[in-house]
């Protein structure tokens, strides 16, 4: 008994394809819209978590870095009263001539305070103060009573943790507009959406595409959409969590070289967010890739190991240049393009079919 395929009888007309892949995008886009609406209501978590990493990195690179830089009183001293460039040109001029340096010598300014605001209040009026409120809870002060000065310290806790909790909320992300909060909310519902009715919808066009592939056409499809998905699920999360802590670290400090505060727009930074972690979604699927190449015989598999050294001079290169000038990141970037190459050649290896081209073998 030969198995019996589910589109072996689903030839058509034109007219027909048109009538069936309208049916199916409309199927597709219901779906959707019924995804959309339940993803309205759970979109606030995904937009709170979209604004983490920027948040974390506005911090660490305005707040806390700031905080742990030190400077003792000599420290500054020595930078104050170290010449510019003016006067070391000016000293050294005059000593090329065998003169005298008559510059007369500014005074070295005296060391900086403490940077807490301190304040200094009469003990004896605080305590008349308190007698004239409550006379019973709080004796009057004899009038020979010695002078006894208070000091405040108002950058002591809990004023200084109101200061920077103050820094940490004028950096968070802002709106530009009334309505820009709800359509970022729209927006980011469609986007939610999307996922969650993925499988509907994939499922919709494989019904269209599937009915004009071979058998053998389909059974690529069936083993490599899987991996595909996982690729590019990988890719995003690799950029989520890995890529864009060091890319926005990078950017921000030349906000400090600037001397100058970013004024982030939620809007823009969800939409950059976005499709950066599509790029990489998408830049993940470079074995499957090597694979059709491959397939089709367009680039052989031995060119690939072969020219390997080259495809990591390339590697290599890239992730120097679009990373920041560290080694760490460099390598965040190099070593997943590196082990997707050589995944990449496994499956063009071993993948099955070997150097077989699928649109070259008809069914039975």
């Amino acid at each position: 008994m030969t198995d019996k395929d589910l589109f072996d009888d689903s030839t058509m007309t034109f007219g027909e394809h048109l009538e069936a892949l309208r049916l199916h995008l409309w199927k597709a886009i219901v779906g959707w819209l019924i995804a959309t609406v339940a993803a309205f209501w759970i979109s606030q978590p995904v937009i709170i978590e979209m604004q983490r990493p920027v948040n974390n990195a506005m911090k660490s690179v305005f707040i806390d870095s700031q905080a742990n830089v030190t400077v003792t009183g000599q420290e500054a001293v020595d930078k104050a009263t170290q010449p510019g460039v003016w006067d070391s040109a000016r000293r050294t001029f005059n000593r090329w001539l065998g003169r005298e340096d008559t510059e007369p010598e500014v005074p070295a300014p005296a060391p900086p305070e403490d940077p807490a605001f301190k304040l200094k209040i009469d003990g004896r009026q605080v305590a008349r103060a308190l007698h004239a409120a409550q006379p019973a809870f709080y004796p009057e002060l004899p009038a020979d009573a010695p002078e006894v000065n208070i000091e405040v310290s108002l950058a002591d806790q809990p004023f200084g943790k109101f200061l920077k909790d103050l820094q940490i909320e004028n950096m968070r992300p802002r709106t530009d507009g009334v309505d820009e909060a709800f359509m970022i909310y729209l927006k980011v519902s469609l986007v939610v959406g999307f996922v969650l009715a993925s499988p509907w919808i994939f499922w919709q066009l494989w019904q269209f595409v599937a009915a004009g592939l071979y058998p053998n056409e389909r059974r690529y499809v069936y083993r490599y959409l899987p991996l595909s998905i996982g690729l590019f699920l990988a890719g995003v999360a690799f950029c989520y969590f890995v890529v864009i802590p060091f890319m926005l670290t990078f950017l921000f400090k030349f906000n400090i070289e600037l001397a100058v505060r970013p004024e982030i727009k939620i809007g823009t930074w969800i939409m950059f967010a976005l499709v950066v972690s599509l790029m990489f979604g998408l830049s993940f699927q470079l074995p499957l890739v090597m694979v059709v190449l491959d397939r089709i015989r367009l680039v052989p598999n031995r060119l690939y190991s072969e020219h390997r050294r080259w495809a990591i001079l390339i590697i290599a290169f890239l992730s120097m240049v679009l990373t920041p000038a560290d080694p760490i990141s460099m390598l965040a970037m190099m070593i997943p393009l590196l082990i997707l190459y050589e995944f990449g050649i496994l499956l063009c290896r071993f993948g099955g079919g070997g150097n077989k081209n699928p649109f070259e073998i008809q069914a039975a």
